[in-house]
């Protein structure tokens, strides 16, 4: 055989891979065509890189790189769109979950966007831990070659605000490496400010690597599901099918399942996903708000361009029922109160004032004469909340479920309601209207091998994601076995999903179920009481590949489960209380350990 002839059969796609790859690309747009051609030459490229490597280093000098850190999705969103929008102008990108990025490789980077949550109480989210402990550790090496910027996104009600933003930009200047711009810390509603931050960083980043345009663009894009035109921007109006109470008449509580039709959308989803649902407030609250204040409802506000109704803006647009602290302490100056100006120096005070009361009862605690326009300045945007998804759309096809506890308090005589879960489980009657879209969160995933034991601890609405695995499991007929721990006040009243499960364990498909009411005995006992009883067992469990994980609140019970699991481990195996950590971070790391809190 002829040299050339030789190395042309070496180049070409033999029929098996021809054949593959046309499966593959079928149903490729022709944008995503482009985009496939730009990564296979950036592969082809790569693959060469010992033969030219002078060309490798000028291609990595030339790229700008965006790592994202995100817990419900907001900090992808972001790092997507900036991504998107560097690519237009020209620019060479690499935007990458920070889950999917090897921390030693930093010392290649040359241009760095850091867009990171903030999960807890300051902690980084779950695709972040093993990067933030990387830069923090004395195996971080010197950087004075990289130019970053951090755009931070948290909630100014939580104590450590940005937390994880404000971690990397200090990790990063230790290490020697120059700000492109500043960091940018942004509360929930954040879109405005991460749009004047992308756009700065954009025009900065052109001036210091150029236009790339010669270049093949190269956007490793985040995982982000089936595609879908509806979004968090662009909703899907779907009709709200079912609202039932499941706890029972006794109950503290008003829990509902939900259903929520999603008709020919073409929506899709996985287990262990959110729905994000946009409310409107309650037409009685915005009624009693603009008396209060002395306005009328159909005052005229400028609200990003538009001229509305101020009940408009209170009714769609605005939040009213979550108080920020930034609000609180724009009140106490306006009012001059003595007890809000005392509350707003101590920050954990505000904090805990704004978290108990809506923006009414704040305006009642302290009267004040403001202008309308200064009024909702001071207001934070409506912001979607996320709810766990209930359901496997194997199991319910064009409909999504969700468990949703109701959020009631009296105050000043009124029945104040929580802004989703009052619209979805009070005010929007069945065949109602509601906004939605798929949050895809793939830090809380099922083991791709069906064979793979679980275990799962759900307590309360904790419960909702694990109805959805249990319904996958089964529709996909996976061999593993599967433990549920579930805890409420009482059997009789906040059994949640009781029938189903009951029916799981007579079939087989739940092998083990462990319950804790805490209120059907003088000792209150909770979940990681349970576990602590079944410590063998759940070491046992582990030891073979269980996957492990915890859904629900986040401020107590998923730290005493943790706190739980890490006695557990240490005694069970024989390990120091520092060993038995790593043991769980281990897990973690291996995506064994995986968290859904609140």
């Amino acid at each position: 055989m002829l040299p050339d002839q030789q190395n042309l059969n070496q180049t070409m796609l033999d029929a098996n891979q021809l054949a593959s790859l046309q499966q593959t690309i079928g149903n490729f747009s022709p944008l995503q065509l482009a985009w496939a051609s730009g990564y296979l030459a950036a592969k082809a490229e790569g693959a060469s890189s010992a033969v030219l490597p002078v060309a490798a280093n000028s291609q990595a000098s030339s790229t700008l790189t965006i790592l994202f850190g995100s817990q419900t999705g907001n900090a992808k969103g972001v790092a997507k769109a900036l991504a998107e929008q560097a690519q237009a102008q020209g620019l060479t990108v690499d935007c990458k979950n920070m889950g999917e990025f090897k921390p030693k490789s930093i010392k290649n980077v040359s241009h760095l966007l850091i867009v990171a949550s903030t999960n807890g109480e300051g902690e980084p989210p779950d695709d972040a831990i093993a990067f933030h402990e990387f830069l923090s550790s004395k195996k971080a090496p010197k950087l004075d070659h990289l130019h970053y910027s951090v755009l931070a996104l948290g909630d100014t009600s939580y104590e450590f605000f940005c937390q994880t933003g404000k971690d990397f930009d200090e990790y990063l200047t230790k290490l020697g490496a120059k700000q492109i711009a500043p960091r940018v810390d942004c509360d929930v509603d954040y879109e405005d400010a991460a749009n004047a931050w992308s756009s700065d960083i954009i025009s900065k980043a052109k001036d210091m690597l150029g236009d790339a345009t010669a270049v093949s663009n190269v956007v490793a894009m985040p995982t982000v599901g089936a595609a879908s035109q509806y979004s968090k921007q662009n909703p899907y109006a779907a009709e709200l099918s079912v609202s039932q109470k499941i706890t029972g008449r006794d109950s503290n509580k008003d829990v509902r399942h939900i259903e929520i039709d999603l008709g020919d959308s073409g929506i899709t989803y996985q287990a262990g996903d959110a729905l994000g649902v946009w409310f409107e407030n309650d037409v009685e609250l915005v009624a009693e708000l603009i008396s209060e204040l002395g306005f009328a409802a159909n005052d005229q506000v400028e609200l990003s361009g538009d001229t509305l109704t101020l009940k408009e803006v209170l009714t769609s647009k605005l939040e009213i029922t979550q108080t920020s602290v930034n609000f609180v302490s724009f009140w106490a100056e306006q009012s001059k109160n003595a007890e809000l100006l005392a509350l707003v120096a101590d920050k954990n005070a505000a904090r805990e004032y704004a978290a108990n009361h809506q923006v009414v009862d704040v305006v009642k605690a302290a009267p004040a004469k403001v202008s309308v326009q200064a009024f909702i300045e001071a207001l934070r945007k409506i912001t979607p909340r996320l709810y766990s998804i209930a359901s496997s759309q194997a199991e319910v096809e064009d409909e999504v479920h969700l468990t949703v506890g109701l959020v009631e308090y009296q105050a000043n005589g009124h029945t104040r309601s929580g802004g989703a879960s009052g619209f979805l489980g009070k005010r929007l009657e069945e065949g109602g209207e509601v906004k939605v879209f798929i949050e895809h969160n793939d830090n809380f995933r099922l083991p791709a091998d069906g064979n793979t034991p679980v275990i799962m601890i759900g307590p309360g609405t904790g419960i909702a994601p694990f109805r959805a695995f249990l319904q996958e499991r089964e529709a996909t007929d996976a061999q593993g076995d599967n433990w549920l721990f579930f805890g409420d006040q009482t059997f009789t009243q906040d059994f949640l999903y009781q029938v189903e499960w009951q029916a799981y364990l007579k079939s087989g498909l739940l092998t083990k179920i462990d319950l804790a009411f805490s209120r059907d005995q003088a000792e209150k006992i909770y979940v990681q009481d349970r576990l602590r009883e079944s410590a063998e067992q759940v070491f046992a469990w582990l030891e073979k590949g269980a996957h492990l994980y915890i859904c629900g609140d986040m401020s107590r019970m998923a730290k005493d489960v943790e706190a739980a699991l890490v006695d557990i481990i240490s005694e069970q195996g024989n390990k120091t209380a520092e060993q038995a950590q790593q043991y769980l971070k281990d897990l973690r790391d291996a995506k064994r350990y995986q968290k859904d809190v609140y």
